[in-house]
Protein backbone atom coordinates (compact mmCIF):
# COMPACT_ATOMS: atom_id res chain seq x y z
CA UNK A 1 0.00 0.00 0.00
CA UNK A 2 1.47 3.53 -0.73
CA UNK A 3 0.88 6.73 1.04
CA UNK A 4 -2.15 6.89 -1.18
CA UNK A 5 -3.85 3.91 -0.10
CA UNK A 6 -7.63 3.85 1.46
CA UNK A 7 -6.32 5.07 4.79
CA UNK A 8 -5.37 8.14 3.75
CA UNK A 9 -2.75 8.66 6.09
CA UNK A 10 0.10 10.99 5.04
CA UNK A 11 1.81 11.27 8.69
CA UNK A 12 3.06 8.89 11.35
CA UNK A 13 4.44 9.37 14.34
CA UNK A 14 7.71 7.16 14.55
CA UNK A 15 8.01 5.88 18.24
CA UNK A 16 11.84 4.52 18.93
CA UNK A 17 11.79 2.48 21.66
CA UNK A 18 14.97 1.16 23.69
CA UNK A 19 15.29 -0.91 26.28
CA UNK A 20 11.30 -0.94 26.95
CA UNK A 21 11.16 3.07 27.39
CA UNK A 22 10.21 5.45 24.67
CA UNK A 23 13.74 7.21 23.35
CA UNK A 24 12.29 9.84 21.16
CA UNK A 25 8.65 10.07 18.90
CA UNK A 26 8.53 12.69 16.29
CA UNK A 27 6.19 13.01 13.30
CA UNK A 28 6.96 11.94 9.61
CA UNK A 29 5.36 12.04 6.42
CA UNK A 30 4.73 9.32 4.90
CA UNK A 31 6.21 8.28 1.94
CA UNK A 32 5.30 4.88 0.82
CA UNK A 33 4.00 1.60 2.89
CA UNK A 34 3.69 -1.30 0.32
CA UNK A 35 3.13 -3.87 3.54
CA UNK A 36 6.87 -4.76 4.46
CA UNK A 37 8.92 -1.84 3.99
CA UNK A 38 7.41 1.84 5.64
CA UNK A 39 9.04 4.91 3.96
CA UNK A 40 8.93 8.13 6.05
CA UNK A 41 10.74 11.56 5.87
CA UNK A 42 11.25 13.65 8.88
CA UNK A 43 13.48 16.62 9.86
CA UNK A 44 16.10 16.13 12.36
CA UNK A 45 14.22 15.20 15.57
CA UNK A 46 16.57 15.70 18.11
CA UNK A 47 17.36 18.78 20.16
CA UNK A 48 20.08 21.14 18.79
CA UNK A 49 23.50 18.98 17.27
CA UNK A 50 24.86 15.96 17.85
CA UNK A 51 28.28 15.82 16.54
CA UNK A 52 30.04 12.16 16.43
CA UNK A 53 32.92 13.17 15.28
CA UNK A 54 32.86 11.37 12.08
CA UNK A 55 29.02 13.26 11.02
CA UNK A 56 27.26 16.27 12.84
CA UNK A 57 23.08 16.07 12.79
CA UNK A 58 22.19 19.29 13.18
CA UNK A 59 19.00 21.77 12.67
CA UNK A 60 17.80 21.95 9.31
CA UNK A 61 18.91 18.42 8.01
CA UNK A 62 16.57 15.88 6.64
CA UNK A 63 15.91 12.18 7.23
CA UNK A 64 14.07 9.88 4.52
CA UNK A 65 13.91 6.99 6.29
CA UNK A 66 13.17 2.89 5.82
CA UNK A 67 12.19 0.85 7.70
CA UNK A 68 10.61 -2.94 7.36
CA UNK A 69 8.41 -5.34 8.70
CA UNK A 70 10.77 -8.20 7.79
CA UNK A 71 13.90 -7.52 8.61
CA UNK A 72 16.51 -6.39 11.78
CA UNK A 73 17.58 -2.88 10.27
CA UNK A 74 16.19 0.62 9.32
CA UNK A 75 18.10 2.92 6.93
CA UNK A 76 18.30 6.27 6.98
CA UNK A 77 19.34 8.97 4.50
CA UNK A 78 20.36 11.90 5.66
CA UNK A 79 20.77 15.24 3.99
CA UNK A 80 21.86 18.41 4.94
CA UNK A 81 19.63 21.67 4.80
CA UNK A 82 21.43 22.61 1.32
CA UNK A 83 20.08 19.03 0.04
CA UNK A 84 23.18 17.82 -0.14
CA UNK A 85 23.54 13.52 0.96
CA UNK A 86 25.48 13.53 4.44
CA UNK A 87 25.40 9.43 4.34
CA UNK A 88 23.15 6.92 5.89
CA UNK A 89 22.80 6.08 9.26
CA UNK A 90 21.38 2.65 10.03
CA UNK A 91 19.83 1.26 13.37
CA UNK A 92 19.22 -2.21 14.39
CA UNK A 93 16.29 -2.54 15.41
CA UNK A 94 13.46 -5.48 15.64
CA UNK A 95 11.29 -5.49 12.85
CA UNK A 96 9.51 -2.45 13.13
CA UNK A 97 5.07 -2.34 13.64
CA UNK A 98 2.99 0.14 12.53
CA UNK A 99 -0.33 0.10 14.54
CA UNK A 100 -2.73 2.97 13.24
CA UNK A 101 -0.89 6.79 12.85
CA UNK A 102 2.56 5.37 14.67
CA UNK A 103 5.49 3.14 13.36
CA UNK A 104 6.86 1.78 16.57
CA UNK A 105 10.66 0.96 16.58
CA UNK A 106 12.82 -0.97 18.91
CA UNK A 107 16.34 0.19 19.05
CA UNK A 108 19.04 -2.87 19.71
CA UNK A 109 22.17 -0.81 20.27
CA UNK A 110 24.13 -1.34 16.98
CA UNK A 111 24.15 1.24 14.51
CA UNK A 112 26.14 1.54 11.28
CA UNK A 113 27.47 4.86 9.16
CA UNK A 114 28.15 4.71 5.73
CA UNK A 115 29.53 8.25 3.91
CA UNK A 116 28.03 9.65 1.16
CA UNK A 117 31.35 8.80 -0.80
CA UNK A 118 31.35 5.42 0.90
CA UNK A 119 35.34 6.29 1.97
CA UNK A 120 34.12 5.98 5.51
CA UNK A 121 32.01 2.95 6.71
CA UNK A 122 32.33 2.24 10.13
CA UNK A 123 30.15 0.24 13.18
CA UNK A 124 28.94 1.84 16.34
CA UNK A 125 27.94 1.14 19.86
CA UNK A 126 29.17 -2.52 19.96
CA UNK A 127 29.75 -2.14 23.42
CA UNK A 128 26.48 -1.13 24.52
CA UNK A 129 24.96 -3.63 22.66
CA UNK A 130 27.53 -6.23 24.48
CA UNK A 131 26.37 -4.21 27.67
CA UNK A 132 22.70 -4.51 27.15
CA UNK A 133 22.60 -7.99 28.01
CA UNK A 134 20.39 -9.27 25.09
CA UNK A 135 23.01 -12.00 24.24
CA UNK A 136 22.10 -13.91 27.40
CA UNK A 137 18.38 -12.73 27.39
CA UNK A 138 17.12 -13.20 23.82
CA UNK A 139 19.92 -14.88 22.10
CA UNK A 140 17.92 -14.92 18.65
CA UNK A 141 17.08 -11.81 18.98
CA UNK A 142 21.12 -11.20 19.42
CA UNK A 143 22.02 -13.58 16.75
CA UNK A 144 19.54 -11.62 14.40
CA UNK A 145 21.32 -8.15 15.37
CA UNK A 146 24.92 -9.20 14.10
CA UNK A 147 23.89 -10.42 11.49
CA UNK A 148 21.76 -7.54 10.61
CA UNK A 149 24.56 -5.74 11.16
CA UNK A 150 26.88 -7.53 8.87
CA UNK A 151 24.46 -7.50 5.79
CA UNK A 152 24.94 -4.21 6.33
CA UNK A 153 28.46 -3.51 6.40
CA UNK A 154 28.32 -5.85 3.52
CA UNK A 155 25.99 -3.67 1.43
CA UNK A 156 27.71 -0.43 2.61
CA UNK A 157 31.35 -1.75 1.52
CA UNK A 158 29.80 -3.03 -1.67
CA UNK A 159 28.70 0.18 -2.97
CA UNK A 160 26.04 1.32 -1.04
CA UNK A 161 22.16 1.23 -0.26
CA UNK A 162 21.14 2.26 -3.84
CA UNK A 163 19.40 -1.40 -4.66
CA UNK A 164 18.14 -1.95 -0.93
CA UNK A 165 16.08 1.25 -0.58
CA UNK A 166 14.99 1.91 -4.65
Amino acid sequence: MSANSADGATRLEVVLVKAGRTKIRYPAELLQDDGTRVAVRAPWAGAGVRDFGFVRFEPGDLFTEYYWRDRWYAVKEVRAADGTVKGWYCDITRPAVRTGGELVVEDLDLDLWRSADGTDVRRLDEDEFAESGLAETDPGAASAAVAALDDLETLARAGGFERLLA
